[in-house]
């Protein structure tokens, strides 16, 4: 087993060994811009540290490590056209820097270009990738939708809102993992409960995400903090918030949220305030306490060692106690 720094600069050794020049530029240009701009490659790392967990080669996951994040970034060039958004880790999302019609194609090549990085596994191991992967991109593109939806609508409950960011992140995770597993030849149960435990740890790292959107400090966090309150997105916070309240507050939460004043920093403010006094700042943290203890205890379950084990477990709670 290598360590995430490890596993970190392997991949992204092979990642820029599989970036090259090609025509015509204005495709793959953009597709080696996005692909460069870096990130935890979490999803990549989760692939290749796996395959070791189960005594396989990790160099051989290194395509299906490659096509996750591949796959995740196409996911990004769509995501930031949808939301017109300008940025993407501090430079210029793609539409931007090209225009909107290239981040569209670029975008669908990516999509392509996952595919077909599984056809350097032979037959029985590329129908599994190809499967499970089929089923997840279909699985984010929905709860993509849901996400959309969820903007225009006051009445999200909270298990609605847990499988939008199940089906648009958490997925994503465990399949990453579950690669690692095929491409090791483990069980189909192993296979399984990997997946479980990558799954639950993606709900558990979304809760977290939108928490430190909140309550992360400004210095590490990365982005702006308050970002989701300033777009009025109805979080884990938002939604414990308005069910802890009782109906003058409730209204006033919802009237927070139904638009943008000249001085926002004032509203971040306000919003933090209601998440506290509601319980929905504590619910939230408990949120994540509950679904990083699922994916642990699907680590029971697994066929491997104790200490490997015990890595899997270190992992997810260096992820859950993270400021990033």
């Amino acid at each position: 087993m290598l360590s995430i720094q490890e596993y970190q600069e392997e991949f992204i050794g092979y990642l820029n060994s599989y970036q090259t020049l090609k025509e015509p530029k204005n495709l793959y240009n953009p597709i080696d811009y996005i692909l460069g701009l870096g990130g935890k490659r979490l999803r990549p790392v989760l692939t290749l540290m796996t395959t070791d967990v189960f005594e396989g080669d990790h160099k051989k996951a290194l395509d299906a490590a490659l096509s996750i994040e591949v796959f995740h970034n196409f996911s990004l060039v769509h995501d930031d056209i949808m939301d017109d958004a300008p940025l993407r880790r501090g430079e210029q999302t793609v539409h931007e820097k090209w225009d909107l019609n290239t981040g569209i194609l670029s975008g669908d090549a990516m999509l392509i270009m996952a595919y077909q990085l599984f056809e350097n596994y032979e037959s029985n191991t590329f129908r599994d990738l190809a499967k499970l992967f089929s089923k997840t991109a279909l699985e984010v593109c929905e709860g993509q939708q849901y996400d959309v939806d969820f903007e225009t609508r006051n009445d999200v409950t909270i298990p609605e809102y847990l499988k939008m960011i199940e089906y648009k992140t958490a997925v994503l995770v465990g399949a990453a993992m579950k690669m690692g597993a095929i491409v090791a030849g483990a069980s189909s149960e192993d296979q399984n409960n990997i997946y479980e435990f990558g799954r639950n740890l993606g709900i558990a790292f979304q809760l977290q995400d939108d928490y430190l959107d909140a309550f992360g400090n400004p210095k590490t966090f990365g982005k702006q903090v308050g970002g989701d309150i300033i777009e009025n997105k109805k979080t884990y916070l938002y939604l414990k918030a308005l069910e802890f309240s009782n109906e003058k507050d409730g209204a006033s939460l919802i009237e927070l949220f139904s638009f943008n004043p000249e001085h926002v920093d004032s509203k971040v403010e306000l919003a933090k305030q209601f998440f506290k006094t509601s319980g929905s700042a504590d619910a939230t943290k408990q949120a994540i306490q509950d679904y990083t203890n699922r994916a642990f205890s699907e680590l029971e379950l697994l066929n491997i060692s104790e200490d490997k084990k015990a890595l899997l477990k270190a992992f997810g709670t260096n992820l859950m106690n993270r400021t990033v």
